[in-house]
C-alpha cells in the first residue's frame, strides 16, 4: 500500500504540471489584460507596471518564471488586490471554503446514506417513491436557483436567518449556504445508496448471512451497507475536492469570502496569478482526494489490492 501511495503521488506531479501549463496559456491568451482600463494609462506608467509584474517578458519566459516560483510555493502577487499575494488571499479564504464544504459534505453523507438505505429497504413503498421523487427533484434544481430561493424565503420574507454575509463564521450565517451546498449532494448520494443497497441485498453473501440466521441489523449494517457504500465513496472523491475548494455560485450569492468567490473576481479582472493559484489548489485537492478514495476502496472491499 505504501509503495502504491508513493507511486500515485509521484504520478500526480506530471498531472498537475499539465493542468498548470494548459491553464497558464489559456488565461494568458484570453482577450484583455489585468491593467486594461477604459481610460488607458500613460505609456510610461504602463511600461513600469508591466515590468514590475514581468508582463514585458515573452510568454515562454513568463511561463518559466511562474513554474520556478510555483516550485518554491510562491503563487505570486495578486494583480487586482495590489496589497496582497495570492497566498495571503488563500490563507484567509481557503479555511472559509473548507469550513462550508466540510459541513455540507458531512450532512450530505449522513442524510443521503440514511435516506438511500431506507428507500432500498422499503423498495416500492411510499417511502421509496417519496425519496426517489424528492432526490430527482433535488438533482435537477441547480444551486443558482436554490441559493436565492432560500435567501429570499428564510432571509428576507421570514427574517429567520441572514440573507447573506459571513458574520465571522457564526452558525446563523452558515445555515443557508451549507444547506444550498448539501441539498443537491443529499439527493445524489441517496440515489447512489439506494441503487447500490438494492443490488447488495440481492448478492450471494447477503443471502448467505440471512440463511445463517444473523440479525437483520448485522446483515444490513455490516454486510449490505459495506458493499453499498462503495459507489458513494467513488463519488465523494471529486465532490469533496469541489466542495472544499469553494463554490463559485454559493460564495458569490451569499457574499462569502472564500476562494470560489476569488476565482470569479480573478477571472473577471484577468488576475492571472489569482486564477492560476485557484487552479493549482483545486488540482491538488482532486489528486489527493482521489488517492484517499482508492485507499478507502481497498479498506472496504477485500477483493481490491494495490501492489
Amino acid at each position: 500500500m505504501i509503495g502504491y501511495v508513493l507511486r500515485r503521488l509521484a504520478g500526480a506531479i506530471p498531472t498537475i504540471f499539465i493542468i498548470v501549463t494548459i491553464a497558464f496559456f489559456m488565461i494568458r491568451l484570453a482577450p484583455g489584460g489585468p491593467f486594461d482600463l477604459e481610460r488607458p494609462l500613460d505609456p510610461l506608467i504602463m511600461e513600469n507596471i508591466n515590468r514590475a509584474y514581468n508582463l514585458d517578458q515573452p510568454l515562454w519566459r513568463q511561463y518559466l518564471l511562474y513554474l520556478g516560483n510555483l516550485a518554491q510555493g510562491d503563487l505570486g502577487p495578486s494583480f487586482t488586490r495590489r496589497d496582497f499575494s495570492v497566498v495571503d488571499l488563500f490563507r484567509t479564504g481557503l479555511p472559509v471554503s473548507i469550513q462550508l464544504g466540510s459541513m455540507a459534505l458531512c450532512i450530505a453523507l449522513v442524510f443521503g446514506t440514511l435516506l438511500g438505505a431506507l428507500a432500498a429497504l422499503r423498495q416500492n413503498s411510499w417511502i421509496d417513491y417519496v425519496v426517489v421523487g424528492t432526490a430527482t427533484l433535488g438533482i435537477t434544481i441547480p444551486t443558482f436557483v436554490i441559493a436565492p430561493v432560500l435567501s429570499l424565503v428564510f432571509g428576507v420574507m421570514m427574517g429567520w436567518l441572514p440573507a447573506g454575509g459571513w458574520g465571522g463564521g457564526q452558525l446563523r450565517y452558515l445555515i443557508l449556504p451549507v444547506a444550498t451546498l448539501a441539498l443537491p449532494q443529499i439527493a445524489i448520494i441517496a440515489r447512489l445508496t439506494r441503487g447500490a443497497t438494492i443490488e447488495a441485498l440481492r448478492s450471494n453473501h447477503v443471502r448467505t448471512a440471512r440463511a445463517y440466521g444473523l440479525p437483520a441489523y448485522v446483515v444490513v449494517g455490516v454486510h449490505t451497507l459495506r458493499a453499498a457504500i462503495l459507489p458513494v465513496v467513488s463519488y465523494l472523491g471529486p465532490t469533496a475536492a469541489a466542495l472544499l475548494t469553494g463554490s463559485v455560485v454559493v460564495e458569490t450569492i451569499f457574499g462569502i469570502p472564500g476562494i470560489g468567490r476569488y476565482f470569479v473576481q480573478g477571472a473577471l479582472g484577468r488576475d492571472y496569478t489569482l486564477v492560476m493559484g485557484t487552479v493549482v489548489v483545486i488540482a491538488v485537492f482532486v489528486v489527493l482526494f482521489n488517492l484517499v478514495v482508492d485507499i478507502l476502496y481497498a479498506l472496504l472491499d477485500p477483493r481490491v489490492r494495490y501492489d
